[in-house]
């Protein structure tokens, strides 16, 4: 299960809506195949470990970091696939709290003779899908607060002047989080102040996301970087 959730790890900031998941068939003690869910719309983990495995996962055991699907949506059931290979043994991590899903996957796989353990690592599983699990159990966004800050607790130099507050560490750890987010959001405040681009500069970034100021009046300059066209941005005024 710990290979599983490495692998999940790769989807993350590239598969919202969807969670990030990961998928491995162990045979006699041995991984005979592998997968991770790498973008909405495309395969899903268990689809494409299993096809790895191929011909070896029948009688295996399919460890995967969430539970399989069991509804249409852009992709197949990944129950039909599940059945179809002849898995004897299915561990998941936890259960998905999707309505379309909530046990549905589970209780697929039972009733046709496959054996179901739910637990394993669960609450690594529920970290790494924090964001996820946020937006189906409670129906909003999961938001994570970034603020830099030097020392004495200040936000900016006594001049107003613009200056690096964090260093490289931070800067980089910013950009992981920026690419794990669907949106990044300021105050009209910081987009005067510091003109950011608000984009995700790290090598191979899946997506961009969406640029949020809030502007209640409208004082964005037209030549603020986060109207560059680098990535959508959305202005949000008051009437």
């Amino acid at each position: 299960m710990r290979l599983a959730l490495r692998l999940a790890r790769k989807g993350l900031g590239r598969t919202s809506p969807n969670p990030a998941v990961g998928a491995v068939v162990v045979a006699g003690g041995r991984v005979v195949g592998t997968g991770w869910h790498r973008q909405a719309g495309t395969e899903h983990a268990e689809v494409l470990a299993l096809r790895e495995a191929g011909d070896a996962a029948r009688g295996a055991t399919l460890y995967v970091t969430l539970e399989p699907c069991a509804h249409h949506g852009r992709t197949p059931p990944c129950v039909e696939a599940v059945l179809a290979s002849g898995v004897g043994r299915v561990v998941a991590a936890m259960q998905d709290p999707d309505p379309l899903v909530a046990g549905r996957g589970f209780r697929a796989l039972r009733e046709s003779g496959v054996e179901v353990e739910v637990g394993t690592e669960g609450k690594a599983a529920a970290d790494l899908n924090e964001a996820y699990l946020t937006h189906r159990r409670l129906g909003r966004p999961f938001v994570t607060y970034k603020a830099a800050m030097s020392l004495d607790g200040r936000t900016a130099a006594a001049d107003r002047t613009s200056h690096w507050i964090t260093g490289p560490t931070a800067r980089r750890d910013v950009q992981r989080l920026r690419a794990a987010s669907d949106a990044i959001c300021v105050g009209i405040g910081t987009v005067l102040a510091d003109n950011p681009s608000l984009t995700v500069r790290t090598p191979n970034a899946a997506r961009r996301p969406l640029r949020v100021v809030v502007d209640s009046l409208a004082r964005t300059p037209p030549g603020a970087r986060v109207l560059d066209g680098a990535a959508p941005t959305l202005v949000v005024v008051t009437d």
